[in-house]
């Protein structure tokens, strides 16, 4: 595994709710790079320079990982998971009184 992956990826939605796998620190770090301007924050500042760090290698990509997964989770950007949508799904399916 090359030092700038992460163990595990962190699912995202992009555009228009798609889920994206951010795979790595260069991963991670262009959609930092690309997030607007006018909505940058202390967590976006943070997560960004973890993400410089570890490519320089500074510090642990699972750092950055975690810095960025709290960027994400902050802004509503994480991907549920989708063994919850299929239990969701199948609870909808079983109780049609369920949304």
């Amino acid at each position: 595994m090359k030092p700038d992956m992460f163990r595990q990826p962190v699912s995202i939605l992009v555009g228009l709710g798609f889920p994206a796998e951010v795979r790595g620190v260069m991963d991670a770090y262009r959609h930092l790079v690309e997030w607007p301007a006018s909505q940058r924050d202390g967590a976006h500042l943070v997560a960004l320079r973890a993400c410089r760090a570890a490519l320089r290698g500074e510090i642990e990509a699972e750092t950055a990982r975690g810095l960025f997964a709290a960027f994400a989770e902050k802004h509503d950007l994480l991907a549920p998971e989708t063994d919850v949508i299929a239990a969701s799904r199948l609870r909808r399916e079983k109780d049609p009184h369920v949304r």
